[in-house]
């Protein structure tokens, strides 16, 4: 790649905020096992239960996908919590 060659990076945006960070890690998979790109934001706020810590938390833990794959990925979280908004 050259300096003027440039890979232009999709923005992040939010999906849902999950209770606990071990829900939000098996959402994660979930969404890749559907071929959707997500991350954890938020886990690193876990008081006295150090970082091994995966139970509720008073902020919840962010899962985020990138912008582009938003609509997909609310189609997924739909189906996946059993939601059936065309009815």
């Amino acid at each position: 790649m050259s300096h003027t060659d440039f890979v232009i990076m999709d923005s992040w945006t939010k999906l849902v905020n999950c209770a606990a960070a071990l829900e939000a890690e098996i959402l994660v998979e979930r969404l890749h096992a559907a071929g959707i790109d997500a991350t954890v934001r938020g886990n690193d706020i876990v008081g006295i239960f150090g970082p091994g810590f995966q139970g509720a938390t008073a902020r919840g833990v962010d899962v985020l996908v990138p912008a582009s794959a938003l609509e997909a990925a609310k189609e997924f979280l739909a189906d996946y919590r059993g939601n059936d908004d065309e009815e």
